[in-house]
């Protein structure tokens, strides 16, 4: 367990007494110090889990998990940091609550909330909606605990807004570092981050906004690179110019899939949709006019149609560093000739790359875990030494 105490090590050089008692939202809202105390738990998380040492730190409570729309990775990586921690998950099903009839945001987050130790929460349809209505779900908690009605307060992750989706961009970083040998090496390595073909409608913004508003904070070379008309929230554009100003690295556009590849040691080929057309749907379903979403959703489409040539193909790769950049993608990814017929990535790409592609995704339920153990232990290096000391199997043959 030598690599234990590395990681004990590592986050007594860190200032992170703030995460106590705190929920995570947005990654830009944490210090750099928090952010590789998170990376830092996670890793010792799973250490201490391929040893075979127990890691729960509770002996009963609820992680309450809230998808306000469909997920497989996220809600399964949810489900599996609450039970690595010690926690049963109990899903809301909102269309088979109260909620359907009009129950308040208080009333749910306190009703859900009497044993429940953490919640997580995936809103990510409706622009100026999801982080909103999460932090409302905040107060509400906050709230009930100091009103006495709550015993305990949970603490809520982002499992995916309309701004960001922290646990994804996490878990990528994550995967980054322990690729290139350690956050040191990172400097300077470019990172393009852009936009793909898809045949489908609506993809959240929340994965380019949340990669270019974590990397920028690395001194990584990060680009921003899409068909004009796609752009992400101009707020996380500013975050990620200051951030990467700050930390000697640069954050550039270009309307060019070529020039973001060309020298990237990174690339993060991914589809979303027009912030424009995101923010015209949210006022469309507000008014309940089913008819322009549907005109709107066919609009889309043709407009996506226009830009087929930006898949990420072999020639595409070859451009990269020594033309082996790291291919990611938060899955599931639309392979062309697989899945569909034309989209995002060429299958002889995906299908190089899918090993370490599935690594990456590996790293989500412990960063989720550490988000929620940070919040929950005030001292984590103790905890740690504890679980060491106790040393229970987590499996006995």
């Amino acid at each position: 367990m030598a690599d234990i105490k590395t990681y004990l090590d590592k986050l007594n050089a860190l200032d992170f007494s703030n995460m106590y008692g705190d929920d995570f939202f947005l990654t830009w809202e944490k210090t750099i110090d928090e952010i590789h105390a998170t990376f830092t738990v996670a890793d010792a998380l799973r250490a201490l889990r391929e040893a075979n040492v127990s890691t729960r730190i509770f002996d009963s409570g609820l992680g309450v998990s809230l998808f306000r729309d469909n997920s497989t990775r996220t809600r399964f990586s949810f489900a599996s940091a609450c039970n690595l921690l010690g926690l049963t998950v109990q899903d809301l099903d909102e269309g088979k609550s109260q909620i359907a009839h009009g129950e308040t945001v208080r009333e749910t987050a306190n009703m859900v909330s009497f044993m429940a130790d953490a919640i997580g929460i995936r809103d990510d349809m409706y622009i100026g909606k999801g982080n909103t209505y999460m932090r409302e779900v905040s107060t509400a908690l906050k709230e009930g605990f100091e009103d006495g009605n709550l015993e305990q307060r949970p603490t809520l992750v982002n499992l995916q807004c309309d701004i960001d989706h922290p646990t994804q961009a996490m878990a990528d970083m994550n995967h980054i570092i322990h690729t290139f040998g350690g956050v040191e090496n990172l400097k300077g390595k470019k990172i393009a981050m852009t936009w793909a073909y898809s045949p489908s409608y609506g993809k959240p913004l929340s994965v380019p906004q949340g990669i270019i508003g974590l990397m920028s904070r690395f001194g990584m070379e990060v680009a921003l690179a899409h068909p004009e008309g796609y752009e992400v929230m101009p707020e996380v554009e500013a975050v990620a110019t200051k951030q990467a100003a700050a930390s000697g690295g640069s954050f550039v556009k270009t309307s060019s899939m070529a020039e973001a590849f060309e020298g990237a040691d990174i690339v993060y080929p991914k589809s979303w949709a027009p912030f424009k057309a995101m923010e015209k749907r949210t006022v469309l379903y507000g008014e309940g006019d089913h008819d322009g979403i549907k005109a709107l959703e066919k609009e889309l489409l043709a407009q996506n149609g226009e830009f087929k040539d930006w898949e990420c193909t072999e020639e595409l790769m070859a451009k990269t560093a020594g033309g082996k950049a790291l291919y990611m993608h938060c899955l599931p990814a639309d392979i062309t000739g697989v899945s569909c017929k034309e989209g995002e990535v060429a299958a002889s790409v995906f299908d190089r790359y899918r090993v370490p592609l599935y690594k990456e995704a590996s790293h989500k339920p412990y960063v989720i875990a550490a988000m929620i153990f940070l919040s929950k232990i005030q001292n984590p290096q103790a905890k740690f030494e504890e679980l060491l000391a106790r040393s229970v199997a987590r499996f006995s043959k």
